[in-house]
């Protein structure tokens, strides 16, 4: 597999754009020869990313990998809200790894980087991602922004909240000088609140707008501060992808069981939510044109294809965790809850409860099933629930051999508003894009490389020793300083 060509003490922007994959571009690009990414698409490097990692792949695994430069098999990055002190002692992810060597680093979003750091000397900015338990940002001016995301992000789990927290976002808008808002991005929104009332189910599109108002900061502090390397994560686009996949491409299944007007309705959510990319590489391009000496990098960690074409009433959620765990013997003080995205729930375990709860997840079945469950520390537990169209039913759920009412575990067959699950899902193959305003001659077609080969080339960029752990192609030293 060919390495990956680098270029020596150049500073980067690294978009880390979730889950996209090369079709996903070039059809963007198709429809819009005239967008930023249309217009500078023969300029970018452009490679086809692979994930090394085994087993199910998730974005809370394969950015790790991505991050630090070994597959899952040796990171053991299973889940959010994961103790992570061992693994970061032994494979650090890159923006500790930079900030150690005195390498200046800003990270906005970027997946488990909750709790921040204790040594913030060498970071310019760092906003931890939506998962974090705590709102603490650095400088502590996003901190109100943060609390206002990570509310609005567990409320639209999966279905979108129609309420809208007015006292904390009055008290954002109030921030906007320092924060960097734009004007364009306060007219954005009015025409989203307007477009609701005409068509409420655009609501599904205030996803999107989590991730404008963060880039918004992001541009902000890049500008400002200057750092070396920077991240900005966006989980926007995959989350339309997941959902709306079968409405963009329905020949892509052999069995297709969504309605005309379903398709109609939501055939245009992922090129919305693409054209809402481009802006901000568009804003990323020029920002480079000005500074020449910076990058931009736009990488995926993996993508998404194809599932299955029909819908999804319903999937059962953990909606009361209090009573769940209590149900199966655990007093609140012997249990914390840990962020987790849907249909997962998270929680750790005082080391007393842990073998009983352990056991009594054993017992408890779903449907006839066994509750699939992960222990990658002791008294770290997560368990997957998402079974679907179990609404009609009070009898689906056993525990220790008794047929129990879902409600009295806290689980609820939650009805999905657009009816649809997951019409595409996870795939190894994911995109890598580089934009260099010093290099803006026509680039060959997709080379393939691994995400393994990303880390260590940034790396090397700045100078800094590649650890031992990580994948460095024999190449690489060649690829880079010939750039």
């Amino acid at each position: 597999m060919p390495a990956l060509r680098g270029f020596m003490n150049r500073k980067i922007v690294l978009f880390e754009l979730n889950e996209v994959p090369v079709r996903i571009f070039k059809h963007f690009c198709r429809l819009n020869p005239g967008s930023a990414l249309g217009r500078h698409w023969k300029e970018l490097t452009r490679y086809e990313t692979w994930t090394e990692d085994t087993g199910w792949l998730e974005p809370w695994i394969t950015w790790p990998t991505l991050h630090r430069g070994v597959t899952n098999e040796r990171h053991g990055i299973t889940d959010f809200g994961q103790p992570l002190h061992e693994i970061d002692r032994a494979f650090p992810p890159l923006w500790k790894i930079l900030a150690g060597r005195g390498i200046k680093t800003g990270v906005c979003g970027s997946l488990h980087t909750y709790p921040m750091p204790e040594d913030l000397s060498n970071y310019t900015f760092f906003i931890p991602d939506t998962f974090a338990a705590g709102a603490e940002c650095f400088p502590q001016d996003v901190t109100l922004f943060q609390e206002f995301n990570l509310t609005m992000a567990r409320e639209s789990a999966r279905n979108v909240s129609k309420r809208i927290p007015w006292k904390s976002a009055l008290a954002l808008l109030a921030k906007t000088p320092e924060l960097g808002f734009k004007l364009s991005t306060a007219a954005d929104l009015g025409r989203q609140l307007a477009a609701e009332r005409v068509h409420p189910w655009q609501r599904v599109r205030r996803r999107t707008y989590q991730s404008v108002l963060a880039f918004d900061i992001f541009m902000n502090y890049l500008d400002r501060t200057r750092p070396d390397m920077a991240s900005f994560f966006s989980n926007h686009v995959a989350s339309s992808m997941h959902r709306y996949w079968a409405a963009l491409f329905p020949s892509d299944y052999a069995q297709f069981e969504f309605t005309d007007g379903w398709v109609n309705t939501y055939q245009d959510e992922i090129n919305f939510t693409m054209g809402k990319f481009d802006r901000f590489f568009a804003r990323l391009v020029n920002f480079a044109d000005e500074n020449p000496e910076y990058q931009i990098w736009v990488a995926t960690s993996m993508g998404q294809a194809a599932t299955r074409g029909r819908p999804c009433e319903s999937q059962l959620y953990c909606v009361d965790p209090k009573t769940f765990m209590a149900a199966l013997g655990v007093q609140p003080d012997e249990w914390t809850s840990r962020p987790a995205m849907l249909p997962q729930c998270n929680v750790v375990v005082a080391e007393t409860k842990a073998t009983e709860f352990r056991e009594a997840l054993r017992g408890l079945l779903i449907d006839g099933k066994p509750t699939y469950f992960r222990e990658p520390e002791s008294g770290f537990f997560s368990m997957d629930f998402g079974q679907e169209d179990l609404q009609d039913r009070n009898d689906f759920v056993q525990l220790n051999g008794k047929t129990v009412p879902p409600s009295q575990l806290g689980l609820k067959a939650v009805q999905i508003e657009d009816k649809t699950h997951s019409s595409a899902y996870h795939i190894p193959n994911g995109t890598l894009l580089i934009y260099d305003p010093l290099d803006r001659s026509e680039k060959a077609d997709f080379t393939q490389i691994s995400t393994l080969d990303i880390a260590p080339t940034l790396l090397s960029n700045f100078s800094v020793p590649i650890p031992e752990y990580m994948q460095a192609p024999a190449s690489l030293a060649a690829d880079v300083h010939a750039g």
